[in-house]
């Protein structure tokens, strides 16, 4: 799949994947100085990039494992969600959950993009739905015995 992208800031990177068979793209910092994140702190970072995605497509941001593990740094949103009709810059509220102030480098890897299709659904009120073996059991209730 062709994804038309386009340079906001010409020392944005393009978006890379880290071998053959991986479904998320890195997404780079696109800032001019290294940024603290304090403890507890939010920042938005820049990738200097906007994306034309096909109809039906959409962009799902998500946290780099290694920076969230071993940093404490991912999206404070947990997924962000770019639609097919956003043509804006793709930015990255990064959320400090560790103990010590992190910083983000210039050009460094922030989080990974994937690129998935979606259903938009037709939603039909109705006065009941059908009956099912959980029926309206919550959280945790089909890990009981």
């Amino acid at each position: 799949m062709n994804v038309k992208i386009k340079k906001l800031n010409p020392n944005a990177v393009i978006p890379t994947y880290g071998s053959p068979y991986a479904a998320g793209a890195d997404l780079y910092a696109c800032i001019d100085t290294a940024e603290a994140i304090k403890p507890g702190e939010t920042k938005l970072i820049k990738t200097g990039l906007s994306i034309e995605l096909p109809v039906g497509y959409a962009a799902f941001i998500y946290a780099r494992s290694g920076l969230a593990s071993k940093r404490g740094l991912a999206p404070a949103n947990k997924v962000g969600v770019v639609d097919c009709d956003y043509r804006g810059e793709i930015m990255v509220a990064l959320h400090n959950h560790s103990l010590t102030e992190q910083t983000v480098e210039p050009k460094e890897r922030i989080a990974q993009m994937v690129i998935a299709p979606y259903i938009t659904a037709e939603f039909e009120e109705v006065d009941t739905l059908s009956d099912t073996e959980r029926g309206s059991g919550g959280f945790g209730s089909t890990g009981t015995k």
